[in-house]
């Protein structure tokens, strides 16, 4: 990411970076990344146009982007799913996350892998998903290298998507391959915890809680199964 900040305003198209070390990584809610030599970390920096909430939309074609890298790489689709906001599940755990930060004008897309190793469950907030590892569930050695060009093309496609067709196409492929969708869950913000049923992702991609007392719409919050 501060790479990425730093030779943004000379880029003439968008453009990954990918570190092969990251000894600064950080995640949402300036959360720490911790990144092991063999796994993945990668920022795509994009000058796109359109309103900072089109910007937001990002972070479902960066999912769908990894969903399809993986399935490439491993030979496995029922093995995976997509967590709102951000995460990409593999046998229930954590094995991806995304990171979107916006400067001026260039978004920054950013996104770790756990290719082949995963923090300790203790390392993690207590309730969340714990972290698993490609290699570990899937049998799959893949390097960094190898797994950001399936991961580049994929983007590519859905971001193409996106620009001709909106959001609506990216918002049904993402409830497609969702976690817990029509299940119970609980969606917890800075200063409140909600409990309800998943219901959907709407057309600005607001997670929509099912509860008693009606039906909620959240912009942003962590998740909890």
């Amino acid at each position: 990411m501060k790479e990425a900040a730093r030779v943004a305003a000379s880029l003439q198209a968008p453009e990954w970076i990918l570190a092969l070390e990251q000894t600064a990584g950080h995640g949402r809610r300036g959360r720490a990344w911790t990144m092991p030599r063999g796994n993945f970390a990668a920022t795509l920096v994009m000058r796109p146009t359109g309103t900072p909430a089109d910007f937001a939309l990002r972070s479902f074609a960066a999912a769908l982007a990894l969903f399809d890298a993986f399935v490439a790489v491993s030979g496995r689709s029922e093995s995976f799913a997509l967590k709102w906001p951000n995460d990409v599940l593999l046998n229930g755990g954590k094995v991806a996350g995304i990171l979107l930060e916006q400067s001026g004008p260039h978004l920054f897309i950013g996104i770790g892998v756990n290719l082949v190793a995963a923090p300790a469950a203790a390392q993690v907030e207590p309730g969340a998903v714990s972290p698993v590892d490609l290699v570990t569930e899937t049998g799959a050695l893949v390097t960094p290298t190898d797994f950001l060009t399936p991961l580049a093309a994929a983007f590519a496609r859905w971001e193409s998507q996106f620009v001709t067709y909106g959001f609506a196409p990216l918002r049904q492929a993402w409830l497609n391959r969702a976690a817990r969708l029509g299940q119970p869950i609980r969606a917890r913000t800075a200063t409140e915890e909600f409990h309800g049923t998943f219901e959907t992702v709407d057309a600005q991609g607001n997670l929509i809680l099912s509860m008693s007392r009606g039906r909620l719409a959240l912009p942003a919050a962590d998740v909890f199964f």
